[in-house]
């Protein structure tokens, strides 16, 4: 009786023993997510949480973005119209008690090379000066890099006609077009179009200064000469210099051209300019005539 009873015994154990396996293998998932979810840390939730604060953070570089100081643009808009161009092209005040004892410094035909063009420019930055450059389109078409050089370089540019031909002898479609086909090259090469028209030569007419104006330029010719341009000058930079002291006075609308010898003459002009008391006017700062203006 007692032997029956231990087998009974030893079955009942075998059973209990195999349910238990089964309960364990019916719920392996269960488990393993259960301890998943309990680990900090871990898992594909806990890699979406930390994407999420990672993209909603402020990085240092927008923090820098916002605070980058304002554009050229911007500045440039700043810049208070001090003076303008009178009927005998010289620079004068628009207000009683604004500096009279400047100059205006231009130089024409360009942009022609490199090496002059930084001459004259490391010069101009000596003396913390700027200048208006009147170029001509034909030569913008075939260097548009030097254009973008001067302008890149903080000098201004100034529309000198197409061809540097007398616009006053050519038809008012073709005078029309040497003065719009220069607005629109400069501005596909540096994104603005110039605000100063110098006519080659010196030689314009009513319907010239219309064209000008209907472009939104101010029209000028000069009121001082260097003659760096005749022949007697040429390879004589102390006799641009006398050229222009000669003709000195406040106000001087100074003409010159980027020659090697006005190069080579621009330092030492400056200094003479600068020791009579004489001040570089920032062409940014000439606006259209007040209407009171002579």
């Amino acid at each position: 009786m007692s032997k029956k009873l231990l087998l009974l015994a030893a079955a009942c154990l075998i059973l209990s023993s195999c349910g238990q396996k089964q309960n364990q293998a019916a719920v392996p998932s269960q488990n393993n997510t259960s301890l998943e979810a309990a680990a900090p840390g871990t898992g594909p939730s806990a890699n979406s949480d930390h994407l999420s604060e990672t993209a909603t953070e402020p990085s240092a570089e927008a923090g820098t973005e916002e605070q980058e100081p304002p554009s050229q643009d911007a500045v440039e808009e700043t810049i208070t119209p001090l003076y303008h161009i009178n009927k005998a092209y010289r620079v004068v005040p628009n207000e009683e008690g604004t500096e009279t004892k400047v100059v205006l410094l231009t130089f024409d035909d360009g942009p022609k090379e490199q090496e002059m063009i930084d001459g004259l420019i490391d010069t101009l930055d000596k003396h913390q000066a700027k200048a208006i450059f009147f170029v001509n389109g034909y030569r913008v078409e075939t260097h548009p890099e030097l254009l973008k050089l001067i302008h890149d370089r903080g000098q201004v540019i100034g529309n000198h006609s197409w061809d540097h031909i007398d616009l006053k002898k050519e038809s008012e479609s073709e005078a029309r077009k040497q003065v719009e086909d220069v607005q629109a090259i400069v501005e596909d090469t540096i994104g603005e179009r110039p605000r100063f028209f110098r006519p080659p030569f010196g030689s314009g007419n009513d319907q010239l200064h219309q064209i000008v104006e209907e472009n939104n330029m101010i029209y000028m010719t000069w009121s001082n000469g260097s003659l760096d341009w005749d022949s007697k000058n040429k390879n004589k930079p102390e006799a641009v210099i006398q050229n222009v002291l000669e003709q000195l006075h406040a106000g001087s609308n100074i003409l010159m051209h980027e020659l090697p010898w006005t190069v080579e003459a621009l330092d030492g002009l400056l200094t003479q300019l600068e020791e009579k008391g004489y001040s570089f006017v920032d062409p940014r700062t000439i606006s259209e005539a007040p209407e009171q203006s002579e």
